[in-house]
């Protein structure tokens, strides 16, 4: 089991985002739960510096959300930014079950979507760079469950279905520039 992605394989991600000529640069970073995409993605941005990351965590719709997901993105994030427009999205209260507090993303030179769906249908061309992670299914169930514990647990084959129903339908990894295994 590895415990993620490598410095060798941010450094060549983030090789491939400083050559593009876009602002702001928008870089997916899209897999299956436990693949490897919140460390990703925040050494990323460490990396990069002027930089933010937009978890998709925050924005699911619930359990049952993930293929509402791409749709809220490219609204709430996506379109605004290729206007040169604020971009802000409504935090989900996974306590709750409902959005609650608007989020305001500040002005980067990179907006680095991670999640499940940051790349997926309507969300998809509006990506600069599109990352797919993958690891296999022991690993990314441990990191997920290691991460969220309890909590996800019980939801875990039922985001599972939805993770593959979406995928597949999509070709989300067939469709990405770089794909990694971490």
């Amino acid at each position: 089991m590895t415990d993620g992605p490598s410095p060798r394989q941010v450094a060549e991600v983030a090789a491939r985002v400083q050559a593009l000529d876009n602002e702001p640069v928008i870089v997916a970073i899209d897999g299956r739960s436990g693949s490897g995409k919140t460390t990703f993605a925040e050494q990323l941005c460490t990396d990069l510096g002027n930089s933010v990351v937009v978890h998709l965590d925050d924005i699911y719709p619930g359990w049952d959300g993930l293929g509402a997901t791409p749709a809220l993105l490219a609204a709430q994030v996506l379109a605004p930014l290729r206007r040169h427009e604020p971009a802000a999205y409504r935090r989900f209260d996974w306590d709750r079950c409902e959005f609650g507090a608007l989020v305001p993303l500040p002005v980067a030179a990179v907006v680095i979507v991670e999640g499940a769906g940051s790349s997926v249908g309507i969300a998809r061309p509006y990506a600069d760079l599109r990352v797919w992670l993958e690891a296999d299914d022991d690993t990314r169930k441990h990191r997920a469950l290691s991460r969220d514990g309890d909590a996800y647990r019980p939801h875990w084959q039922r985001w599972a279905r939805q993770e593959e129903q979406l995928f597949s339908a999509d070709r989300t990894r067939d469709r990405a520039d770089i794909v990694l295994r971490s």
